[in-house]
């Protein structure tokens, strides 16, 4: 029997009448005949909550603890969720990451899916159940619970569907699919019909929030066919899938704008071999993750170190460069919170010349200055001002998306 895995958003079991609209929708998949996997988020704001609960009892919450707190919010949602289904006769069961036994590494609060164990999900689907599995959380090899990190409901879902075999991955979120560019801001942005794995992991990684990365990337990874759409209306949403040819035709699929980061700055470092290990072992000890790099070595034999790291970890990161900067004899940091990084992402800038300069042009012309710039084959990104952000968005959505078909 054809099995698909279904995810829903905070948003789409934010209430209780919304809880059991999912379910009319999961019935009526069922009653074509098909196993269904559902994975939920939990209800809209109840992470945050939770979040700030341990906030307020420590800045730097213990995250085994702070794991077991949030994974919480899923309980509440599968139980809801399993519920609803049965009211409307449909068998169902909810298990939680440690009962499926989704297991993990122990990098808490950003933990990474190394196996799942299929065994209670295939049993119960013989049975004629809806399985119902709480997202983003896990277990790692001692029994703790762990959680995957924001938008790991995504990265569930999509292993799920990668480890049974599932024929597709539906990701129902408040939205109708991937925009060229968020509508909030440019309100001429176009949904995509598709867009190849690549992209939407460059994406991912610029701002979008459609999706998390680590989705993404285990659908590539296990050619898992995904399907963005919105859980409040039926409409097709956009499928993420292998690259085509066609698809260099089209130069950028998108233009992302994220201003969760932090840029960091070490102040006049002595500029000698292992300073960059020196600096950065400690951050990757952590678990943080570092985006952005620029050196900027003066004539004295010494050097400016800038980084980025996202704005949830830079108080983290800045007490350990505060214990590092000493031993590195450097001068002093400096944090700057008000940067937004905005980029361009396009599989056509593999054989099109001349992006970056465009780009370059387009913000020039609207005086954005530039603080620092980072490439990949079909990606081009730079650190800018954050008032400036929406104003760049529009001018190189215009400048590159405008004028183009519908992808």
């Amino acid at each position: 029997m054809a099995l698909l895995v279904q995810k829903y958003g905070g948003t789409s079991v934010g209430t209780i009448e919304r809880i059991k609209h999912v379910a009319q929708k999961v019935h009526s998949v069922k009653q074509t005949g098909k196993d269904v996997v559902v994975v939920v988020s939990a209800m809209a704001g109840e992470t945050n909550r939770l979040g700030a609960l341990a906030q307020e009892i420590a800045e730097f919450p213990d995250e085994r603890e702070r794991d077991v707190l949030l994974a919480s919010g899923e309980q509440v949602s599968v139980a809801l969720l399993s519920l609803a289904l049965k009211e409307l006769g449909q068998p169902a069961r909810s298990f939680l990451g440690h009962q499926v036994r989704i297991e993990t590494d122990s990098a808490y609060g950003k933990a990474r899916i190394r196996n799942i164990d299929s065994t209670k999900i295939n049993q119960s689907l013989k049975n004629g159940e809806v399985v119902v599995v709480a997202g983003f959380q896990g277990v790692d090899e001692d029994e703790n619970i762990t959680t995957l990190g924001r938008g790991g409901s995504d990265t569930s879902a999509v292993a799920l569907a990668a480890f049974l075999n599932a024929e597709a991955c539906e990701i129902y979120t408040d939205v109708e699919g991937v925009f060229t560019t968020d509508p909030a801001i440019c309100s001429d942005a176009k949904k995509l019909a598709r867009i190849a794995y690549d992209e939407m992991i460059e994406l991912a990684s610029t701002g979008a929030k459609v999706l998390e990365i680590r989705s993404v990337e285990f659908a590539k990874k296990f050619s898992v066919p995904v399907h963005v759409r919105s859980s409040f209306v039926d409409v097709e949403g956009t499928w993420l899938v292998k690259e085509d040819e066609s698809m260099n035709d089209v130069l950028v699929s998108g233009v992302a704008c994220d201003k969760n980061e932090v840029k960091i700055t070490l102040v006049r470092v002595p500029d000698r071999p292992g300073l960059a290990a020196q600096i950065f072992g400690p951050i990757a000890d952590a678990h943080i993750v570092v985006d952005m790099i620029i050196q900027n070595a003066s004539e004295d034999g010494t050097t400016d170190l800038t980084f980025t790291v996202p704005k949830a970890d830079h108080k983290k990161a800045v007490a350990i460069m505060e214990k590092t900067h000493a031993a590195v004899n450097a001068q002093g940091i400096k944090v700057d919170p008000d940067i937004a990084k905005i980029s361009v992402v396009g599989v056509g800038m593999r054989t099109h010349a001349g992006v970056a300069a465009k780009m370059f042009e387009v913000l020039a012309r609207e005086g954005i200055n530039i603080e620092m710039i980072s490439t990949s084959e079909i990606k081009i990104s730079v650190v800018i001002g954050a008032k400036y952000s929406e104003l760049a968005v529009r001018a190189l959505h215009e400048a590159f998306v405008g004028k183009q078909e519908n992808p």
